[in-house]
Parts: C-alpha cells; structure tokens; sequence
C-alpha cells in the first residue's frame, strides 16, 4: 500500500551526514526542510545538493522547502546567561536596554517598536507560553510587566501577545537575502513565516520571482491576524502550514484542535495544499517509541485530511531521524485504510471554472465508483494532479511530466507519485501505450487493471488537459500493420 499522506523532514545536525540522507530517503521522506533559522548558507547548501544527489541515485523525487526565519520578537540575552522571575515580581521589557546586559529586574528587546504595540493590561507570553507577563505599563522605551507565571528564562527568547496584535512585517533584512539564497538552489517551496495577510504572501512570491525562483509559497500560520484573513492568504499561496507552536500560544491550546480542523477544511475546500506541522512526534527526539498521543495526533491529522506532516526537531537534532520517519510512516498509512479517507464529496455541488479542472474532478469521480486502480495525468505544471489530490481517495494519482521542477512540487501533494515520462510520439494513440507500459515497468499495474489516462490533444502546452481515457491493461496494445 502507498503512502498517501506525504512526510516533510527539517534537516539539521542530526541529519548532515550523506548516510543518514540516504536513509531518511529510503525511509520515504517526500520533501526536506531547510530550517533558514539555523546554519549557515553553505551548510544548507551542501544539505541540499547531497539530498538531491541521493534522491537522484535512489529513484526518487524530494522537494525541497526553505522556512525562513521571519520577524522572530525575542527577549535580549542576560548577563549570567538565565534569570528566574518569581511569581508576582516586577520585570521590565526595555527597549533601552543593551542586548547583553538583562538581568532579574529587567531585559533588552530585539524589536524596541513592541511599545507600539503593548497596553495596560495586555498578556505577554515568553518562551512558547512557559512565562507569563501582564502589563502594567507602558512608559518610552519601556513596558513595565507583572510576571503572572514565572520560572526559569534564558537568552533570546521569543515574546507572543495572547490575542495576536503585534505589528513587525512577516519580511525581515535577512529574509530578503535568504530569498536570494533559495532561488539560487532552485526551491520548489519557500515557506513564509508569521503571515498576517495577502500581502506578505505576494510580496515573498514578487520576491522570489525577480530572484528567478519558480517554486511555490507556503504561507505559515503562526498569527491570530492570519485567521481573520485565511481565505484571502489561501488564495494567495501554493500551500499553508498549520504552525501550531506560535499559533497555540497566540490564540490558546484549547482552541488550536479545533482551528486546525477548520484549517485543513479550509485549505481542500479551496483547491490548496496544507501541512500539519510542529512536536508531531516531539518524544522521539530521545525515545525510540512516539506517545499514544503522538500516534493519536498524527493520524488525527491524516483523517482530517492534511496533504503532509512535518517534523521538526525530531529530524534535525533528534536521537533517531530515520526511525520516526519509518514510525511516522506507518501512522499514516494506517490512518489511510479508514473509509473516510477515501470517499469524497468535495465540489459535488459546484460548477468548475476550467476544462483541465473539470477532466481532474470527472477522473476522480470516475475512479472512485468505477475500481480503478491507477490514475496516470501527464502534466505539464502539476495542475491537473493537484486538482485530483483533493479528492478523498486510495487511488494513487502518478504525476508523468518532463519537468524536473513539476515532480518536485508534487511531492507534496497527498496521494500523488512523480514519474519521469517524456512523450515520445504525437499519436495520442501511442501515447496511451507508452503510459501503460511505463505503469507496468513500475509494477503499478497489473494485466486486466482499468486505468485512467488524462492528458492534453496538445502536448507540452501549460493548461491544456482535456482528454480523459479508460483503459484496461492488457488490451491497449496497437494493432501493427505488417
């Protein structure tokens, strides 16, 4: 059985080695991370032509998304390293403050403009939640804040408003460059972090393309502001990410089940692709063996629909990053069996908008009633076969397209496979052939399969899918003439 829900892996120390690469992809991860937070350019670099290199040698198509880093509002550093806030104790964010020089009483600031953005009785959360701040005040450079939680607090850590509201753009200096960086490497994601509107979403793709980047943009929803404006940051990006980490604590860990669920609906219901990410399997990072609740999570997120799953630090700095991928693996393919994943009645009801769009929806609904057992799109773009991947299905969907650039973006996409497949004849006829034989070399198919072919009367031209045809194997062969 093929996995349909796609694995997303963050690279990182723990996965810098070629032999580790080799096996994460041998493991079926579908697409790497680049973490632009952490390194530097040339190891990133290196990360990513020895994944390609690898995936190349082994058969396989992986994508690659760069993150960038974005407008991370983090706390100074201290100066004996880490302080502990008492409950009820005074403490001050200043933005006056010397970087280096914070100590129990109070700490610089890497984004002064936070006063812009802060009021009496505001809550502040530091350090994913584990401080908590309310404000008392707010004088010049300074807010005066009550510690409600305290504990332990080291250097640079990030500061979130409950609620959402701070004001610092989603592009920052060093995100500019890194953008340059990707589109150097040929991204096929770019994924933007801390999107609050359309307009971050737009301006990274402007971006990116003047850099002469082609790949897609993923928008990271981190903020409650992007919330309020989804539909719009949907239509304006390739993919989103569900980042639960910074939109767990901006908006509660009560409320994030069920806006990830509304989310991922969102996304399908909108023809978009949707990552699930952050402490999917975080136990793993030491224990051979993820939680109940890990497990539970995961596939939760396969039910719900997610076109991937992401792991973060469990790949990159974690004690076993093969083996959670292989442990991921297994959740997913398990959750894949239910039968809710593989009925469907998306758009049962809506009119489509294009021919290519409507031969993908007719495919799907044919397969799906019909006992097919593959569904062969030759694309150019990896339209056709997004369309199709929004269909709840366990009819694996193969991507055939000249276009390097076209496999890599679908491996992102759920339930779609990238083959290499270069027309060879104009007879559309033979073309069908080709496609079968191909099917069969792969194994794909068996002798008697029915298998659905969509394709295009003009081959090699963008948007132009318009045939579909059902064939059964073994009976395509072309009568010869002697």
């Amino acid at each position: 059985m093929l996995r349909r829900t796609k694995i997303v892996a963050t690279l990182g120390p723990a996965t810098t080695s070629q032999k580790v690469l080799e096996e994460l992809i041998s493991a079926g991860v579908d697409v790497v991370r680049i973490n632009l937070s952490h390194g530097n350019h040339q190891e990133h670099r290196e990360r990513v032509e020895t994944v390609r290199d690898r995936a190349r040698a082994g058969g396989r198509q992986v994508g690659v998304l760069f993150d960038l880093q974005g407008p991370k509002i983090r706390i100074g550093r201290f100066k004996d390293g880490s302080v502990r806030l008492e409950n009820g104790a005074d403490f001050i964010l200043d933005g006056e403050c010397p970087l280096d020089a914070g100590d129990a009483q109070r700490v610089g600031l890497t984004f002064p403009s936070l006063v812009k953005d802060v009021s009496r009785g505001d809550t502040l959360l530091v350090a994913d939640g584990a401080i908590v701040l309310r404000v008392d005040k707010v004088d010049g450079a300074q807010v005066y804040c009550r510690v409600v939680h305290g504990g332990p607090l080291s250097d640079n850590k990030g500061i979130n408003k409950q609620g959402g509201g701070l004001s610092a753009p989603a592009l920052t200096d060093k995100d500019r460059e890194d953008v340059l960086f990707a589109a150097s490497l040929e991204a096929d994601y770019l994924a933007v972090s801390f999107v609050s509107t359309a307009d971050d979403v737009k301006e990274a793709r402007r971006l990116l393309r003047e850099a002469g980047g082609t790949g897609g943009i993923v928008a990271k929803i981190e903020r409650a502001e992007a919330l309020e404006n989804i539909e719009e940051i949907i239509a304006a990006s390739d993919a989103i990410m569900v980042a639960r980490g910074d939109l767990g604590v901006e908006i509660g860990d009560a409320e994030l089940p069920a806006v990830q669920k509304q989310l991922i609906k969102e996304a399908r219901k909108h023809n978009s692709v949707v990552i699930t990410a952050t402490q999917m399997m975080e136990s793993m990072i030491e224990n051979p063996m993820p939680t109940r609740a890990e497990v539970f999570d995961v596939a939760n997120a396969v039910l719900d629909g997610t076109d991937a799953v992401m792991l973060s630090a469990e790949t990159a700095a974690g004690k076993h990053p093969v083996r959670v991928v292989e442990t991921m693996g297994r959740v997913c393919r398990e959750a894949e069996k239910q039968s809710k994943v593989r009925k469907s009645h998306h758009r049962i009801n809506t009119v489509f908008g294009r021919i290519d769009e409507s031969i993908a929806m007719a495919a799907m609904y044919t397969g799906n009633h019909l006992g097919v057992t593959a569904i062969a799109a030759l694309t150019e773009t990896g339209s056709t076969v997004k369309w199709m991947s929004r269909i709840s299905s366990g009819i694996p969907i193969y991507a055939l397209t000249g276009s390097v650039a076209t496999r890599r973006k679908v491996t992102l996409f759920r339930g779609v496979y990238p083959i290499s497949f270069d027309v060879k004849s104009k007879d559309i006829a033979q073309v069908n052939e080709e496609v079968i034989d191909e099917l069969l070399r792969r194994t794909a198919v068996r002798k008697h399969d029915l298998v659905i072919i969509t394709k295009g009367d003009r081959q090699g031209v963008e948007g132009q899918t318009n045939i579909m045809k059902i064939m059964r194997v073994g009976e395509h062969v072309l009568p010869r003439e002697d």
